[in-house]
């Protein structure tokens, strides 16, 4: 029986960089799910034009979109076995969704986060606020939660029916850091995968603000130390 892989990538605003994503997707996904995040460009036509079922979540926030994708996929009668979460910036290399879902296709791994790994990023790519502050989530939750991550990066895959579990809310920039710090608590296997990362293409949303930047900020460090004192 083959694995079923969906694919869904939030997408604010990504219409010279959408068509990219979607093309370079390998041919074992079922299904791209593009969410439109109130774009006021061509992203949604860019996306249907290229294939990807594309939905609309006007309130503006990664996970908004991200949740409204979860939507849509729980209304399947056949859901997927993988759900893989990828941006629409071509800052990933969609290519390497076959490493991605290895792990958890071979080795029954529950949980794999692409870690954008210092000698295969383009320089540039990541802004210093984005560097330490992936630093200081992932060092907060190595001393809190003894995890082995070193990256909240956006690239990941993880089991539908796991994802279930975790009963995701986040609704902006705390997605990513919600999704790991609650596989962490309920002991799901996980692995990271290094993987290539290169300039967007266009003005990042987050680490392209100073305020994006900070709220981002804020937002992950909530989540972890409200996890850290949660029993």
């Amino acid at each position: 029986m083959s694995t079923i892989v969906n694919v869904i990538i939030p997408a604010y605003n990504e219409a010279d960089s959408i068509g990219l994503v979607i093309k370079d997707i390998p041919q074992i996904v079922h299904e791209i799910i593009v969410v439109n995040n109130n774009s006021n460009d061509k992203t949604p036509e860019v996306a249907k034009k290229h294939g990807a079922t594309v939905l609309s979540e006007n309130r503006r926030g990664y996970g908004y979109a991200c949740l409204k994708g979860l939507e849509y996929v729980k209304k399947k009668e056949n859901p997927p076995d993988i759900i893989v979460f990828l941006d629409g910036d071509y800052s990933d290399y969609p290519e390497q969704l076959k490493e991605i879902i290895k792990p958890i296709r071979e080795q029954n791994i529950d949980f794999v986060v692409g870690a954008r790994v210092k000698k295969l990023r383009e320089k540039g790519s990541m802004t210093l606020p984005q560097i330490f502050g992936n630093w200081l989530a992932t060092f907060l939750m190595r001393l809190f939660f003894g995890s082995r991550f070193t990256d909240l990066g956006p690239f990941r895959a993880i089991k539908y029916e796991k994802l279930m579990e975790l009963e995701m809310e986040d609704k902006t920039y705390g997605w990513t850091v919600e999704m790991q710090l609650k596989a962490l608590k309920k002991k799901f296997t996980y692995v990271e995968i290094p993987v290539k990362y290169r300039n967007r293409i266009g003005t990042s949303k987050v680490s392209g603000t100073v305020k994006g930047a900070i709220f981002a900020g804020v937002k992950i460090l909530g989540w972890i130390f409200k996890y850290s004192f949660k029993k």
